[in-house]
């Protein structure tokens, strides 16, 4: 699974999201949930990639306090998401607030996920971050190849 892309969308009266076409068919019939993301951005997960966080989560120590609190936070609000056949993704309220989402959304394909922004906010992230992408492309490539070159 690849998804890529941004596509600015309109939440309907009822938090619904037309999901992109080609994300759509990217993702076929796969069970998605909703959760908090970073940068009050939602994020749509498959159950296996979310599977693969509760795994990673699990490693961690339950007594360290930032795996406590980020776990209780993060499957407290988590959601499962399912699209109609109309391809539309029901925003629940509560998520919706929790990211300052309406009228015009904003959702990205980061490779095994997706994620859904107010899009002044997206707009705001481009405007500040796109200007070193350059600077941001070379330290984070580079520490990619290193990881993949000590596993």
């Amino acid at each position: 699974m690849l998804l890529t892309g941004n596509y600015r969308r309109s939440l309907d009266e009822k938090l619904r999201l037309a999901l992109p076409k080609p994300m759509r068919d990217e993702l076929g019939e796969q069970c998605l949930f909703l959760t908090p993301g970073t940068d009050r951005a939602l994020v749509v997960y498959t159950g296996d990639v979310l599977d693969q966080i509760g795994q990673a989560l699990g490693r961690l120590s339950p007594a360290a306090k930032e795996a406590r609190s980020f776990s209780r936070l993060f499957y407290s609000q988590a959601q499962p998401a399912e699209v109609d056949r109309q391809g539309r993704l029901r925003i629940p309220p509560e998520l919706a607030k929790l990211s300052g989402l309406s009228g015009e959304v904003v959702v990205v394909g980061l490779r095994d996920r997706m994620e859904i922004w107010n899009a002044d906010a997206w707009d705001r992230f481009l405007q500040e971050t796109q200007p070193s992408y350059d600077e941001l492309a070379e330290r984070v490539m580079e520490e990619a190849h290193r990881m993949r070159d000590n596993s």
